[in-house]
């Protein structure tokens, strides 16, 4: 798919990453998209570690276990460089669901109710919200 080519329906902004692309080929042709930067670059403003990213790139260190704010801080140093792209096209080349999209009022009242708990159950509800994310990441 070229970059002007894209899914019926949607944006170039929402279109899916190519057919089997693994997070190594989205990486590569996100970053042959960004004029002048570099995997340094990319590892530097999203607070991955160059090591880490070199690996993902070269496929030698797996990724389906890659933390969520990790990806989502690749997209934005990507969208801050001009290149569209979205958190989808990332959670999909690590093989993960992307997670649905967060608005503060939602946020704001889960934050409300568990601020409403005892403590002890605060404790049980972040132990239930892991577990489910660790479900959903084995999936």
């Amino acid at each position: 798919m070229t970059s002007d080519q894209h899914t019926p329906g949607t944006s170039n902004a929402e279109a899916p990453a190519a057919a089997g692309e693994d997070l190594a080929a989205l990486l590569e042709r996100l970053l042959s998209q960004a004029e002048g930067k570099t995997q340094k670059d990319l590892a530097t403003e999203s607070g991955v570690t160059y090591q880490t990213l070199n690996a993902w790139m070269n496929r030698t260190r797996g990724t389906s276990r890659i933390d969520s704010d990790r990806l989502r801080a690749m997209v934005e140093v990507f969208r801050k460089w001009g290149v569209q792209t979205t958190p989808r096209e990332f959670f999909n080349a690590v093989g993960r669901p992307a997670p649905g999209p967060s608005d503060a009022e939602r946020e704001a009242r889960l934050l409300k109710l568990y601020r409403q708990l005892p403590e002890d159950r605060q404790r049980l509800l972040v132990e239930d919200a892991e577990i489910m994310n660790r479900i959903l990441s084995a999936s």
